[in-house]
């Protein structure tokens, strides 16, 4: 018998939710994403690997995506550091802090990129304090991957937090009562259990980062094979009027970012299976 397409249910209303859903899902999401398409091929697939395969084209896809993964690897390893501290620790001011990590999410990217600016710049608080060891921060690919990690951290750290809430911590403590070492705790009982929500905040970071441009522009110093990212040269294409050119780059970041997002949903898949097989 054929599994129908759309599940009964016993709540009203599920053919009206499941129309507006679907509608909404296409004007948001599937309709630009085919107009960028269609605009793609009307250009001609030659045309956009002339695009892509400049060097300054290149040069901007390589940083952007690589100091995003970084930048995005950094949040999963301290944004789920600090989602455990949270949650497991009582300390004064720890309401404050759970409530400084929505910051990103409330702040203008304009208002984060020139108030990073202004701390990392070399004659800022902390600008000129790296200045002494001759570290330049602000208008390097130092300063992007900086503004990269503020406004993606608290996607890791909110997607990790519940699951955190709901471990039990008898199940920590049976472990170390049986003589287990904490590194193998944190291995064999923590980690499993955290990894799928890990996993989807460290892809929420990425692709966040990948596509962020307004706190980068201000603390980057936008030189074009040095710290120019893709955003930017997109916005660079249309303001010449070059829409097939911006096009062509769009494309190519979104083939990029769909490997990527596939990868990790597939190490999610892996994970979640890992943890049922044990």
């Amino acid at each position: 018998m054929a599994r129908p397409f759309i599940q009964p249910s016993a709540l009203p209303g599920l053919r009206l939710t499941a129309a507006i859903t679907f509608a909404m899902l296409g004007i948001v999401v599937l309709i630009p994403i085919g107009a960028l398409l269609a605009r793609g091929v009307s250009y001609g697939p030659e045309a956009i690997w002339q695009m892509i395969s400049r060097e300054r084209v290149q040069a901007a896809l390589w940083l952007s995506f690589r100091l995003s993964a970084v930048a995005a690897l950094f949040n999963l390893v301290f944004g789920t550091l600090l989602a455990w501290v949270l949650m497991r620790y009582d300390f004064p001011g720890r309401r404050i802090l759970d409530a400084a990590v929505d910051l990103p999410f409330a702040l203008p990217t304009a208002v984060a990129g020139i108030a990073l600016t202004a701390l990392y710049a070399p004659n800022g608080f902390f600008g000129s304090m790296a200045a002494q060891w001759g570290v330049k921060i602000a208008y390097t690919q130092w300063g992007i991957l900086l503004a990269l990690i503020f406004v993606g951290l608290p996607f890791v750290t909110r997607s990790v937090q519940p699951v955190i809430a709901e471990i039990p911590r008898e199940e920590e403590e049976v472990s170390a009562t049986l003589g287990a070492r904490r590194i193998y705790t944190l291995r064999r009982v923590v980690l499993p259990a955290l990894m799928p929500a890990a996993l989807t905040g460290f892809a929420l970071a990425l692709a966040r980062a990948v596509g962020e441009y307004g706190s980068v522009i201000f603390i980057a110093a936008n030189i074009p094979l040095r710290t120019e990212i893709a955003p930017l040269l997109i916005v660079i294409q249309l303001e010449e009027f070059n829409y097939d050119g911006a096009a062509a780059i769009g494309i190519a970041m979104l083939a990029i970012s769909f490997v990527m997002l596939l990868l990790i949903n597939l190490l999610q898949i892996w994970s979640r299976r890992r943890i049922g097989d044990v």
